[in-house]
């Protein structure tokens, strides 16, 4: 098996995902409150994966010792330092979630239930029983259920089959038009850190970060016939969990619609 198998058999998840109704139904600024809200947890999770991938295929602790692969050590070491201390709009060095949540504060969505639940995750120690506790919608925690279990679970190929194939190249340049659309629309609320985030994260994964990740999923199977079986698995799996977001997001739009 090789990437392009794996593509082939993830392609109805994918296309699942970019025509998903979701991006029909952000309307108002109000629903595109709602969607970042919720996706805040797949930007926050996908820095757990790339900080895993990081302590697997590079040495993190002391005495160091060079890991045993050179491109996988130099791949994931690119990908870190621009996901964990990119440039902002302003010109500051962020992670992509703290730009991410940044831009939520300064167009107006509401950051405390995510900063309420990272306090958790710091009080219990334990990802599984935050996860738990929380009230997020079902098919959220599904989501981070799913990601940490293959983070636990330690098989590094898997989780960078999670992270290559089940992330953020999934949403469409579309969306980015959709910010624009809502910038001219409503001028009062400026999406300028937000649409600059999308930007950005969109250009990264088409010209570096996709290729790099592809390339360390081939360094990593290479000839192993169960590992690439186990990837295929685990893009499948992390594809759905990610249509359980998306659905988990339109139901919260529309219960949203409901009460107004």
């Amino acid at each position: 098996m090789n990437i392009t198998e794996i593509n082939s058999k993830i392609q109805s998840q994918k296309e699942t995902l970019l025509k998903h109704p979701l991006y029909e139904k952000v309307k108002t600024i109000e629903d595109l409150h709602q969607f970042l809200e919720c996706h805040v947890y797949a930007v926050w999770d996908f820095m757990s994966l790339l900080k895993a991938l990081q302590s697997k295929l590079t040495c993190t602790t002391t005495p160091w010792f060079a890991s045993s692969n050179p491109e996988t050590r130099y791949l994931i070491n690119e990908i870190v330092l621009a996901e964990e201390s990119d440039l902002t709009l302003d010109g500051k060095r962020l992670s992509h979630f703290e730009m991410y949540v940044d831009a939520m504060n300064y167009c107006g969505a509401n950051t405390e239930e995510v900063d309420a639940f990272l306090k958790n995750v710091i009080d219990t120690k334990n990802i599984f029983i935050a996860i738990k506790q929380s009230n997020l919608h079902p098919k959220i925690k599904a989501f981070l259920d799913f990601t940490f279990r293959v983070i636990e679970e330690g098989k590094t190929h898997k989780i960078a089959a999670c992270f290559t194939f089940g992330r953020e190249d999934l949403i469409p340049n579309m969306f980015t038009e959709i910010l624009k659309n809502f910038q001219r629309n409503f001028p009062e609320t400026d999406l300028s850190k937000l649409i600059y985030y999308f930007e950005r994260h969109i250009e990264l994964d088409a010209d570096e970060h996709g290729p790099m990740a592809m390339q360390m999923i081939n360094e990593l199977c290479d000839n192993d016939s169960q590992k690439w079986n186990d990837v295929e698995e685990v893009s499948i799996l992390a594809l759905e969990k990610r249509i359980g977001l998306w659905d988990a997001i339109e139901e919260k739009i529309q219960a949203s619609l409901a009460l107004a």
